[in-house]
Formats: C-alpha cells, structure tokens, sequence
C-alpha cells in the first residue's frame, strides 16, 4: 500500500526524482525539466523522499562494511540474465510514466549512436512507454519485430509505436506494412518485396531490442486478432515475446498459421546482445521465466512487487 497522504503518481514522481539526483547525479534544474515540473517541486519531491524512506542515506564504518546484493541483483542472478532495472510499482493506471526512468536507464546502459538498430515489440507495456520520455540518440534506427496492420487495439499496431519511440528518442522509424499473419499468397508476396526485406533485415543487424513478455495467453484479456486462441497448444502456452509464444521450459509453441507469422524468429532475438524485456504483474511471473528460459531476452526491468513474486516463485520452484 502507499504510504498514507500520498497516491501512487506522488510516490512514482519521488522515487523517479531519487534516481535522478542521487543515482545519475543530475541537478534539480534538469530534473524538473525532464519530469515536466518545476525545480522547488523537485526540491520537495526530494525531501519527501528522504521523509518518508524512499530514499534513505547510511553512513558506514569501514569495519563493518559487508557484501550484499540488492533485490534487482538478487533477481538477476536468479533469472541466470545480465541485469534487472526496478521501478517501485508500476500500476496500470500509470504503468509507463513508473517504467520510464528505469527503462531509459537500461537503454543508456544499451550505448546506442547513431546507424545503431533498436527493435521494439507490441505490446500494451511498449505501447504505454512510446508515450513517454525516453533517451534522445539521434540517429537511431528504430524497426518494429511484428507485423500488426489493421489491428483493433493500438497496441497492437507496431508501426504507431515504432513512430513514437521514434519521436522520443529522435531517431528514425522503418515501418511493416502487413498483418502479424498475413494470408499465403500475401505471404510469398512479402517475400519477394524489396521494402520489407530491407525492413526485416535490420533484424540482423540490431544493437538492442525493447519487448514485452505477453501473459499466459488462455487468460489474456487483450491479444493480436492473428493468434487462435482456440488452438489447443497455445492455451497450455505460457507467453510471448514478439509473438514467438513458449511453454514453461521454454520451449517453443508451433500453431495453425504459425509460419506465416511476421515475426522476429527466436534465432534471431537471441543473437541481438541486449534485450529488454519490460514486464509488470506477478501473473507474468510465468511468462518472465519461460521467457528466460527460452533465451528471448537477457535484461528485465519490472517493479518490486514483480521482482517479490518472481523471487518467491524461483525459490519455490
């Protein structure tokens, strides 16, 4: 629960303000340009934050220093991936302005420049972050890892959260101008078009890729119209990244239609160096670990309660 007096937007801009100053050694006059406020609220952020245990500054006697790994580190080592970013909590009602920072944090840890290629997903979480602010590089390369014209839900359309991500981080979008399952005929089309195969070659080629870890699908409220719902393996399925779906192994979940998909393949996710996975929700504890386990993504950033659930998960388990 939030600390009484305060609501969970209050609490997310002061554990963003935090970070900002006291772990990427910004000043308050950036900050507040970068949270959209003004300097004596970023003051106030700060000191709130310190008040009430947000952040809380130690001093140590050398002799009694000991090693200790914090919950991200924990997890991390747990997953077996190379690092976990941590937002406190991310509710649905503000999951992207709670996932910004951290994941702009694991960006800037990507070292992206300029003619460097970044992919992003569908996703309601990426879909949620595109309108945020994230790490300008102009320059970027920014390429969609699914097809998802004609789809309902704007989460579901790669192309408008390429072009966002776009916007936000000053780069350049490339776009997929076909259905996630497109019909065979448009299929062998696609790949004879010299568009699309430029567009899918990025996927070579790529420094750095921004995911979401889709929930078990049998219990998904909202999911591509490409993907049957009604096929028996999909239904024991776990998740997905990129539309490559998995069970709890890891292993990889074949469907009708399922090789026609636009899609990244796995091969070629797992040879991009570094994947971001973002992911909220102790429901996708599953997912994020049959994610893992299939080699999808080697970088997570979720919230602490996540972070709790999987913990108790892998220990369980």
């Amino acid at each position: 629960m939030a600390p009484r007096g305060f609501s969970r937007r209050d609490l997310g801009l002061m554990h963003r303000a935090a970070r900002l100053y006291y772990l990427e050694d910004l000043n308050q006059a950036t900050i507040a340009e970068r949270l959209t406020v003004s300097r004596p609220t970023v003051s106030r952020l700060l000191a709130e934050a310190r008040r009430i245990g947000i952040v809380r500054i130690t001093v140590h006697d050398p002799d009694t220093l000991h090693s200790g790994g914090d919950t991200a580190t924990r997890l991390a080592d747990a997953l077996g991936i190379d690092r976990v970013w941590l937002a406190p909590f991310a509710a649905s009602a503000d999951l992207g302005a709670a996932l910004a920072e951290p994941v702009g944090e694991a960006l800037r840890e990507a070292g992206l420049g300029v003619g460097d290629v970044l992919l992003v997903s569908s996703g309601r979480t990426v879909w949620e972050l595109s309108h945020e602010a994230l790490p300008a590089v102009p320059g970027l390369e920014i390429v969609p890892t699914v097809g998802g014209v004609a789809e309902p839900e704007a989460w579901h359309q790669t192309n408008e959260i390429t072009r966002a991500v776009a916007e936000r981080m000053q780069g350049r979008p490339h776009f997929l101008f076909t259905q996630a399952m497109p019909s065979p005929a448009m299929r062998t089309t696609l790949a004879d078009d010299p568009e699309f195969r430029r567009v899918t070659g990025f996927w070579d080629h790529a420094g750095a890729a921004l995911v979401g870890v889709g929930a078990p699908p049998a219990g998904r409220e909202s999911i591509s119209t490409s993907v049957p719902l009604d096929d028996d393996g999909l239904r024991a399925g776990v998740g997905d990244v990129c539309l490559n779906f998995y069970r709890a192994d890891g292993g990889e979940i074949a469907f009708p239609g399922s090789e026609r998909m636009v899609r990244i393949s796995p091969e070629q996710l797992r040879c991009v160096p570094r994947k971001i996975a973002v992911a909220v929700g102790a429901e996708k504890a599953p997912s994020i670990v049959g994610g893992v386990r299939a080699g999808l993504f080697n970088r997570l950033v979720t919230d602490t309660p996540t972070a709790t659930a999987l913990l108790d998960a892998l220990d369980a388990g």
